[in-house]
């Protein structure tokens, strides 16, 4: 029968406990939200709200048609000006996703002969992009520097070093400037993922390579998503032009992908100057993750201290980690739940985030519910 393995596989995932089913929201709900990556609580500001209305009414529904042929618009070049001045790099290239991005920055910048060193705890969009491209990969442990230099001592050749900036499962920063000098010992180029700290970390929320001295570096390129601190839809490659104009000509997931939707640019270009003039946002969704941090260690619970505005807390299995927010949704409060296989250490969490737009109040709800339904 065509498929059938599908029904084997899904009683696997049913007693491992790790089957994962859709949940619609509807518009006004009453959850307390600890689960979105609206880091900034920008998707329903006003001004992003009308950014992407406007943008619609102006330019249509869609972008009609890949970039290099109808679908880029005068508002995908302001979006890439714009973020390319806000984060401090020579160029920038909007996509369709942030997934879509870093497969671009990847495959396109690791062709045949090259070498590519992976961190062992990166995105799935990256572990694609190493996957699609043609240089060869070698996964190095999470967060080591002397690794990355260890591998790119035995080639002789191009060669990248890929890392996220912030890592989502856990919410640690990678040690860039490691990993840059590492990089520039053998004239390699460093990949960064910078989803989960554009908005939250540097100057005002200028992300991650901005905080480390990396951005405009002609070596470091950095990938970001429009989806998080920015609360709309997409993603872009930042970095210099040259690399930005190879992209262009050599990226499948830009050459063969319809633009992105023009609503979502204008609600991205909205959110970006929102922040440009609040700059207070980044470092409250920083404070709030701290608070978070330390009221649930104080609560007993084994937190993970955040480095920008993600806070995980360990759970025993991963049934009980559905269990508990299965539990925490029932008493009012939304909150992630990652599991294997999407847990590079096998271990079950809860993944919480703290917005910058959290009260006190509401922090205290959500740690003491997430203390009384522990397993």
């Amino acid at each position: 029968m065509a498929f059938g393995w599908i029904d084997e596989q899904a009683e696997l995932r049913r007693r491992a406990g790790l089957v994962r089913t859709l949940r619609p929201r509807p518009a006004d709900s009453p959850l307390l939200d600890l689960a979105s990556n609206d880091y900034l609580g920008l998707a329903r500001h006003p001004e992003v709200v009308e950014g992407a209305a406007a943008a619609a009414r102006t330019w249509g529904g869609g972008a009609t048609g890949s970039r290099l042929v109808t679908g880029t618009t005068e508002l995908h070049g302001d979006l890439e000006r714009e973020l390319a001045d806000f984060c401090g790099f020579e160029a920038a290239l909007v996509f369709s996703s942030g997934y879509a991005a870093n497969l671009a920055a990847v495959t396109a910048l690791a062709p045949h002969g090259s070498l590519i060193v992976s961190d062992a705890g990166n995105h799935a969009s990256l572990i694609d992009g190493c996957r699609l491209a043609r240089g060869a990969v070698q996964v190095v442990g999470h967060n080591d520097p002397e690794a990355v230099r260890k591998a790119l001592d035995a080639h002789d050749g191009p060669a990248v070093a890929v890392s996220d900036a912030v890592f989502s499962v856990d919410g640690d920063a990678a040690p860039l400037a490691g990993l840059a000098a590492a990089c520039r010992e053998h004239g390699a180029g460093l990949v960064v993922d910078d989803a989960h700290g554009l908005g939250v970390l540097g100057d005002g929320g200028r992300g991650t390579a901005q905080a480390t001295g990396l951005a405009g570096a002609p070596d470091v390129v950095v990938t970001l998503t429009l989806s998080k601190s920015l609360g709309s839809q997409g993603g872009a490659v930042l970095g210099p032009a040259r690399v930005i104009e190879h992209l262009v000509n050599a990226a499948r997931t830009f050459i063969f992908d319809t633009g992105l939707a023009p609503a979502a640019a204008g609600a991205a270009l909205a959110a970006l100057r929102l922040l440009r003039r609040e700059p207070e946002r980044a470092a409250r969704a920083r404070t709030v993750a701290g608070e978070l941090h330390t009221r649930l260690t104080v609560a007993g619970l084994e937190a993970v201290r955040p480095d920008a505005a993600v806070v995980s807390v360990r759970a025993p299995s991963p049934e009980e980690a559905l269990r508990w927010a299965a539990d925490c949704r029932t008493a009012g409060l939304a909150v992630g739940c990652f599991r294997p296989p999407s847990v590079p250490d096998g271990i079950s969490r809860l993944r919480l985030t703290a917005r910058a737009d959290l009260s006190g109040a509401e922090l205290e709800r959500a740690v003491r519910v997430i203390g009384e339904t522990r397993p």
